[in-house]
């Protein structure tokens, strides 16, 4: 297998922000020995903690589920405490550097999508959204860096009535003007690429509206989307294992939401998300 750390500043000779991240870590297959040999969507990881951390329950758990369903996984490292566009600027090589090195991994170009969860939800949609303005493209390289799907996990999406005011007071620095611009739900277009959303209802962090919010956009937009609202449940609860929890007793309550994972695989597949034989 793969298992490697990529720094992304250095990878593409560019200059790192003061206590910049920018790393990628990535858990790949190997194509050796007498296994037959595939090609393989990947997926980029975008953790969430606020834009004030990346919280590890995200990263390396949520990479295993999808390395185990044969996925590439490609964890993204982002710089924390920052205002935009910093964080979209590292996504954006992220996605560069996947389909730029596709062949060394045995990824399918054509499939390469991105999660993300909380405020790596906002981060994960301003990705598929806003690929195509210039901190975006100042960094792109030329390659194609929208993903070819979006999964939103409980996701901070607006800076309106329901937003999660310390994530978006954090990524657009108190701005009223950038915090209207980086109020996805206002920037969804026919161009998004299609989008599965998870939420629960009982969600007193980050309200469900938030991707209610932007599912009606998607469906004014034309944008194919599946949206699933769980009853119970609270924020951040990632894959919902013992590995993501403190105890078995604190996973009981919230066992129901690893459903998320194979309704969107499920989804994913529906999507043209498959191992394929080379």
């Amino acid at each position: 297998m793969f298992y490697e750390k990529i720094d992304l500043y250095k990878t593409y000779s560019l200059e790192r922000p003061e206590n910049g991240a920018g790393t990628l870590t990535v858990y790949c297959r190997e194509q050796r020995g007498d296994l037959f040999r595939k090609l393989r969507p990947a997926m980029l990881v975008i953790a969430g903690g606020g834009y004030e951390y990346c919280s590890d329950r995200e990263e390396e758990p949520v990479a295993l589920e999808f390395l185990h369903a044969g996925y590439c996984v490609f964890v993204l490292g982002y710089t924390v405490k920052t205002v935009y566009p910093t964080p979209l600027a590292e996504a954006t090589m992220a996605m560069r550097y996947i389909r730029e090195h596709a062949e060394k991994y045995g990824v399918d170009p054509a499939h390469v999508g991105a999660i993300g969860f909380s405020a790596g939800g906002h981060l994960a949609g301003m990705l598929a959204l806003l690929y195509g303005e210039e901190p975006a493209k100042a960094v792109s390289g030329g390659t194609c860096v929208r993903p070819d799907a979006l999964l939103l996990t409980y996701p901070v999406i607006t800076g309106g009535e329901t937003a999660h005011t310390a994530s978006m007071d954090r990524i657009t620095g108190g701005d009223p003007a950038l915090r209207e611009k980086l109020s996805l739900e206002k920037r969804v277009t026919k161009d998004c690429p299609p989008v599965f959303l998870w939420h629960a209802a009982e969600d007193d962090l980050v309200p469900a509206e938030n991707s209610l919010l932007f599912a009606n956009a998607c469906r004014r937009a034309g944008v194919p989307f599946e949206l699933h609202l769980f009853e119970k449940g609270w924020h951040g609860t990632s894959v919902s294992t013992i590995e993501t929890e403190k105890s078995e007793e604190q996973v009981r309550p919230i066992a129901h939401l690893r459903a998320w994972l194979p309704l969107a695989f499920s989804w994913l597949k529906q999507h043209g998300f498959c191992v394929r034989p080379l």
